[in-house]
């Protein structure tokens, strides 16, 4: 394996991977200012212009995980390279759009490009310096969060003020820019899993499992929850899903090794990425809905679009300052001692939420102490996963933590979308959510991100695995590296 690149490039490699991770999730939040007038501006159903949003949670979510294991194939850099691809042409497509179809053939298009940023985390572990390494992985990690807080209020400003398609054009420059910085800056690093074979039956397998999962997660309560189509959805991935799994263990070349993620270090990082992802989500669903709520209700605070997501946006900042400083932790203590600080941190954002969620300046405060944990977390999760794996499964691995972190959002979403449409009050004739149903999908989170606190504690500590880099952990005396073998 070639050298780390000296810290002047480093530099420019670590900014380029950021900026291309917040770019990717500014392109996933993009429509939010959008929802209540896409109906009118494609000439559809309302039902139907939710797979404007849908589709790019079930294309990423299909895409993530094969664009890392193609990374170790082929190469990161230019995994990265055709990432960039399908955000130019998903944003002119979505640009040009005035009907549904083309428009979710856009926003399908966009979802392709989401595998970015396990892929430049995957990247890291080859090009930086050992010492700038966790900072370095703390900022590209938490780059899809910093994304998401700053974009709406981005998308919000030039929804209000111009004409939507100027959305869609300008993430398709943001696209190019991208595309054209990672061409010049990132070094074309030989591919660590050169030779071996891409797994087809896998790929599809897992597609079609997710997007049966996914598909009913995130769709049940509009179809029912009983409904036929939803239980076929939940039978029909757990039994492709398992086929999957029997197929994974006996294959050459899988492109999940789950025998690598059943690893004990691995598995329980996962599953906790789970409940974070989860917990982070469920805080952005209900913050701008109390923000936005009529002051008439008596706990709505009457704000406009914009002026919601200016109120969330110091969240996307903190988020960005912290997670240098959780790299240093990592450093320091550990990434599991990161973990679990960042976890703990957002539970308790929630309990905050509770006594703070009737003022602007209390769900901004809110906003960022959740914010910062996520941070921490979203930063300590690759360095625990690349701690445990060989450098030939490297983005395949960051690639299926990415994916669990989504499906942890996907249940976030259904589980508060459920209570709210459950517990609701009248107001001038029409239903809506109450302050006992945002009260109690804020608890929900905070328990949930206990949940979360409990199963990062039993993360075993780092032990020198052939093929792997261990890491630092939270006691001095197991501060040194087990030197890689590749």
């Amino acid at each position: 394996m070639d050298a780390p690149q000296p810290s002047a490039r480093a530099g420019g490699v670590v900014a380029t991977l950021a900026f291309a991770g917040t770019t990717a999730a500014i392109m996933q939040t993009l429509v939010t200012p959008l929802i209540a007038e896409l109906p009118q501006i494609l000439n559809t159903t309302s039902s139907n212009a939710t797979w404007v949003i849908t589709v790019t949670l079930l294309v990423g979510a299909v895409c993530v995980p094969v664009t890392g294991r193609l990374g170790d194939l082929l190469g990161k850099r230019r995994m990265l390279v055709a990432c960039s691809v399908p955000l130019i042409a998903g944003s002119v497509v979505c640009a040009l759009s005035s009907s549904v179809v083309p428009m979710i053939i856009g926003r399908g298009l966009q979802g392709m490009g989401m595998g970015m940023v396990p892929l430049g985390i995957a990247l890291l572990r080859d090009v930086v310096p050992q010492e700038k390494l966790s900072s370095s992985i703390a900022l590209v990690s938490a780059s899809m969060g910093i994304g998401g807080g700053l974009g709406l209020p981005i998308a919000a400003a030039v929804a209000q003020y111009a004409d939507w398609r100027v959305l869609f054009w300008g993430s398709a420059v943001l696209a190019v820019v991208i595309a054209a910085l990672i061409w010049f800056l990132i070094p074309d690093v030989p591919a660590s899993a050169k030779g071996q074979r891409f797994d087809v039956p896998g790929a599809v397998g897992l597609g079609i499992g997710l997007v049966c999962l996914l598909l009913a997660v995130s769709k049940g309560a509009d179809w029912g929850w009983g409904s036929a189509t939803t239980l076929v959805l939940f039978v029909g991935a757990a039994v492709v899903l398992l086929s999957w799994g029997w197929w994974e263990t006996r294959t050459r070349d899988p492109l999940i090794d789950l025998r690598t993620t059943a690893r004990p270090r691995v598995l329980f990082t996962n599953i906790a990425s789970v409940f974070v992802g989860f917990g982070m989500y469920a805080s952005m669903l209900v913050m701008p809905q109390l923000l936005q709520f009529p002051e008439a209700t008596g706990y709505g605070l009457g704000q406009s679009m914009l002026a919601a997501g200016l109120w969330m946006a110091p969240g996307g900042i903190m988020m960005m300052v912290v997670s240098p400083l959780g790299g240093k932790l990592t450093d320091a203590r550990g990434p599991k001692f990161t973990l679990i600080c960042g976890i703990l941190v957002l539970a308790a954002g929630y309990g905050l939420s509770l006594a703070l969620m009737n003022s602007a300046w209390g769900i901004m405060l809110v906003t960022m102490v959740i914010s910062s944990g996520v941070g921490l977390a979203y930063g300590a999760m690759p360095a625990l996963i690349m701690s445990s794996v060989p450098r030939s499964e490297t983005a395949a691995a960051n690639g299926f933590n990415t994916l669990m972190r989504s499906l942890g959002t996907s249940i976030g979403a259904a589980v508060v979308g459920v209570v709210l449409a459950q517990m609701t009050t009248t107001m001038g004739g029409v239903s809506i959510a109450s302050e006992a149903g945002f009260r109690t999908a804020l608890t929900v989170g905070g328990g949930v991100a206990v949940v979360a606190a409990l199963i990062a504690a039993v993360i075993p500590a780092v032990r020198a695995t052939p093929g792997t880099e261990a890491d630092t952990e939270a006691t001095p005396k197991d501060k040194a590296p087990a030197k890689a073998t590749t």
